[in-house]
């Protein structure tokens, strides 16, 4: 049982299809076509059928979530990502970096909810961010320069015999 992994399913609409199975199954549908109509295996119809006459429909309802319940509310998701639209200035930082420690702190300012810089990570992947990787280049950096040296200087300093061909990659060629 189960789905594959990273496929997400909307817990609705599988009810809907399992109540759907159940209404063809009270018309003496046979399994075999419910199957067929609905888009399943055979043995999910089966068991269906099991759980319908042990427990009628309700027992094909879907179950309640599990676990912690979340949090953040939608508004705090919103208000969350405005504060990371405004950036880290606006809380008085110095740089335009997120940082997991800033992050968590911005989530307990705006919504008085105290968590973990890796929690803070969970959030943001939860809300469509990513996290920043900042360049690691000078400011004093000259691109034209650049592109000129890898150009013109690099390939006289690359250390490859001038006059002899490359070597195949090939184990069967002879030299």
């Amino acid at each position: 049982m189960g789905h594959p992994a990273g496929v997400t399913q909307d817990r609705r609409k599988l009810e809907q299809r399992r109540l759907q199975a159940a209404r063809w199954l009270e018309r003496g549908v046979s399994q075999a076509e419910v199957a067929r109509r609905v888009g399943v295996h055979r043995q999910s119809v089966s068991r269906w059928a099991a759980q319908l006459a042990a427990g009628g429909r309700q027992a094909l309802k879907r179950a309640p979530h599990t676990g912690r319940p979340p949090q953040l509310s939608a508004a705090d998701r919103r208000r969350i990502t405005q504060g990371l639209l405004r950036g880290p200035e606006a809380l008085g930082y110095d740089t335009a970096l997120w940082t997991a420690w800033r992050v968590a702190e911005l989530i307990e300012r705006e919504c008085g909810i105290r968590y973990s810089t890796v929690h803070a990570w969970r959030v943001l992947r939860a809300l469509g961010w990513t996290p920043q990787r900042p360049a690691g280049r000078a400011l004093e950096r000259n691109e034209a320069a650049i592109e000129r040296w890898k150009r013109v200087r690099w390939p006289t300093l690359k250390k490859t015999p001038h006059g002899v061909a490359k070597r195949s990659s090939l184990s069967t060629k002879a030299d």
